[in-house]
């Protein structure tokens, strides 16, 4: 009867060992699930907010189809939300949303347009990202046509160009105020005599 007593308790020993590492692991992955989402980054959340803005208050437009492709978002003119601003120096600073469902992606770009004798064409850079801002591709456009070039060669100006569309939003954002304090009149109220 002892040899089986301490086979059992051995045995429970092993179940609350395994009970207690199994507890261990759970408690992390409960307190995880405690927290709905996620938080962005102030920046990946102003990046957000910029493109809720652009959406509800861009004009139409689209972006050519050799563009598009160039870009990785299809083959065909690209349907967005624009919001552009030129600089003194002639290039458009511009933040364009895609509305086309089945291809995701914002487009900010910097470009001038040159005017020659022969033809019309841009010079600067466009970049693909999303609204946590996560660059996913950088273009060269200028006389010859665009092409892609590695995202680390201008992503400098990427980072500029995403503060710039942050503080545009901000200006351009309701401020709130304190509500106004009652006025004084200027003319004393009458006292009723009795």
């Amino acid at each position: 009867m002892s040899g089986s007593l301490s086979n059992h308790t051995l045995q429970t020993k092993k179940n609350l060992a395994r009970s207690f590492v199994a507890a261990l692991v759970l408690i992390p992955i409960a307190l995880l699930g405690q927290n709905p989402a996620p938080t962005l980054h102030s920046n990946q959340a102003e990046l957000a907010k910029v493109e809720e803005w652009v959406l509800s208050q861009g004009t139409t437009e689209s972006i050519a189809a050799e563009l598009a492709a160039i870009l990785g978002v299809g083959s065909d003119r690209l349907p967005v939300k624009l919001k552009s601003f030129p600089t003194p120096n002639g290039i458009d600073r511009a933040f364009a949303v895609s509305t086309n469902p089945n291809q995701k992606g914002i487009v900010v770009s910097a470009l001038k347009t040159i005017k020659d004798n022969i033809k019309i064409y841009s010079v600067g850079t466009a970049w693909l990202t999303d609204r946590s801002g996560s660059l996913r591709r950088t273009i060269a456009v200028d006389a010859t046509g665009a092409r892609v070039v590695p995202n680390n060669s201008r992503a400098a100006e990427f980072k500029e160009l995403k503060a710039f569309f942050v503080k545009k939003l901000e200006a351009t954002a309701p401020t709130t105020s304190s509500p106004p304090s009652p006025r004084k009149s200027a003319t004393p109220a009458k006292k009723n005599s009795p």
